[in-house]
């Protein structure tokens, strides 16, 4: 009798994956961060690998972000039972039924009237987030999984054939000749990649910025939420921010730009951030606190003084949405920002482009599309437009002309 090559495997999706192992934070600059096993010790193929991606530019965040989706990788091989270098294609596989049916221990929320995952805000238009794991996290951790193994492949450490199949079926996406002036030519999608909408940018209706900012108690707020909407800024840009970078006289800030390797690049503010900021440093200045040019900008409000952390200026941004009804995210306010630019008739789109420092013209170029609230109000206002009287019939007579030609002229 003839044995199945694979033995079957129980369904991916009632499969208990124990929460075992966990990602530290190190001191050493070539791995700033580490993945553990069950028993505590680093898991070396791991720890391998996440030292080649910081040798190839990439940032510690990066390193961190890699580190959780391999971390979950190797829970669900010790749940299998399955040794990482003998992993096969039928692995991968039952990796993604399982994040399909599992729930995201990220979406848990402890306070009482949270509103129901995948419901949509009515003042902002924006849904929450779904219970599970998201189309583009499952591709996220495929193409990490797929990292992992080609660095081992060729390093001869794993096995001979990478087990996560390519993200397309005509190979990768080659961008390094493309003109960034033209569309990207459309690729079928690999093997257990997940279907990906294209969403719209998620801009904040004016009616609700102007209430947040309401909403703010401190003038180290009103100016922070300022620079986020003036400056387009990322959270980690924003937080990141020294006083040295900041140029009142010329108008602008210089933040440390996501994927550029610690280059710092200048982006504009308004006026008003500035007038904001000028008042929450002379505060600062009160309480006797004077930040040399190399300190953070943002500091806490209560004591012990410590430089502003992401945790808690979302903390800060998650009080003020309960309060006025709203579901506004930090990223929300760049999306906002970029909006504005490109539908100002008085700015190109490179512009903006350059504002918000996008690699690609067709990224800044997806703003360009109509907004769905947009649509909708004109198809409203389409329907509730008067029609027009219909014209009177004034009978109908013979063409001159037409009369000269067949009677002849007179």
């Amino acid at each position: 009798m003839v044995q199945d090559a694979c033995p079957p495997r129980n369904s991916p999706a009632g499969l208990l994956v124990p929460r075992v192992g966990r990602v530290i934070e190190t001191r050493d600059t070539s791995l700033p961060w580490q993945v553990l096993d069950g028993t505590g010790l680093p898991i070396a193929p791991v720890s391998e690998f996440l030292r080649e991606l910081v040798a190839c530019g990439n940032t510690a965040a990066s390193c961190r972000s890699y580190a959780y989706d391999l971390l979950r990788w190797f829970r669900f091989l010790a749940a299998v039972e399955v040794p990482w270098n003998r992993v096969q294609r039928t692995e991968v596989r039952d990796f993604v039924l399982w994040l399909r049916a599992s729930h995201n221990p990220a979406r848990d929320r402890h306070r009482e009237g949270v509103p129901a995952p995948g419901s949509v805000n009515p003042r902002t238009g924006k849904p929450y987030l779904r219970d599970g794991y998201a189309p583009a996290t499952i591709n996220h951790a495929l193409s990490v999984i797929s990292a992992f193994y080609d660095h081992h492949v060729q390093a001869g450490h794993g096995p001979v054939v990478s087990p996560v199949p390519p993200q397309s079926r005509h190979g990768r996406r080659i961008e390094a000749h493309h003109n960034p002036l033209e569309p990207f030519r459309l690729h079928h999608r690999g093997a257990y990649r997940q279907k990906q909408g294209d969403p719209e940018p998620r801009t904040v209706p004016d009616s609700v910025i102007e209430d947040l900012f309401t909403a703010l108690g401190c003038n180290r707020d009103r100016a922070l939420f300022s620079m986020f909407l003036s400056s387009g800024a990322r959270a980690a840009e924003m937080l990141g921010m020294t006083i040295g970078d900041v140029h009142s006289g010329e108008g602008r800030v210089y933040v440390q730009s996501k994927g550029l390797g610690g280059m710092k690049q200048a982006c504009p503010a308004s006026p008003e951030a500035f007038s904001w900021l000028a008042l929450y440093l002379g505060e600062l200045a009160q309480e006797g606190h004077r930040p040399e040019p190399h300190e953070p900008v943002w500091w806490t409000r209560r004591g012990p003084l410590r430089p502003l952390t992401y945790t808690a200026l979302r903390a800060v941004l998650n009080r003020v949405n309960t309060r006025i009804g709203a579901n506004v995210c930090l990223h929300d306010l760049r999306h906002t920002l970029c909006q504005r630019l490109v539908d100002d008739p008085g700015l190109s789109l490179v512009d903006a482009q350059q504002v918000m420092r996008h690699r690609r013209i067709t990224t800044t170029s997806g703003y360009l599309r109509p907004r769905t609230d947009e649509v909708i109000a004109k198809v409203h206002e389409h329907y509730t437009r008067p029609k027009p009287p219909p014209r009177p019939l004034t009978g109908w007579t013979y063409d001159p002309n037409d009369l000269a030609d067949v009677f002849g002229s007179a």
